[in-house]
């Protein structure tokens, strides 16, 4: 049972640098480039829809198990230590009080207008190669 202890530690401590990004995206000290890569973790993470539904097999967890885990890690290395400590101790609070993640409507935007970006470009491609 070693292994699912493991992997529940993990995914604790993915929620909590997921809560720990939205408050380094706040922080006034955090670089432009760590809070531009935290705002699309942050909006992708908090969002209530994925950009790979997962009702797709195997394709729809692709981004639960090793995209989203991969851009967390990229943005905590990208944020300095002393601003990623601080905002790791704001999401405990947070997790603390509220008990679940916070829910970002800006985020599903990103998502809706991403899915409609696609859904253009592939129909208009579909159209395109239809005519000639």
């Amino acid at each position: 049972m070693k292994i699912f202890e493991t992997l529940r530690d993990w995914a604790k401590k993915l929620k909590r640098d997921g809560v720990t990004l939205w408050f380094v995206c706040k922080h006034p000290g955090t670089p432009w480039y760590a809070k531009a890569l935290g705002v699309f973790v942050v909006a992708y993470a908090l969002s209530p829809l994925d950009l790979i539904p997962d009702f797709i097999p195997v394709l729809g967890y692709v981004d639960d198990v090793l995209l989203l885990p991969g851009l967390i890690w990229l943005a905590i290395w990208l944020t300095p230590a002393q601003i990623l400590a601080e905002c790791r101790v704001r999401g405990d609070e947070w997790i603390a009080l509220e008990g679940a993640k916070p829910r970002s409507w800006w985020g599903a935007a990103i998502i809706l207008a991403l899915w409609a970006a696609i859904a253009w470009m592939l129909g208009s491609w579909w159209l395109a190669s239809r005519q000639g």
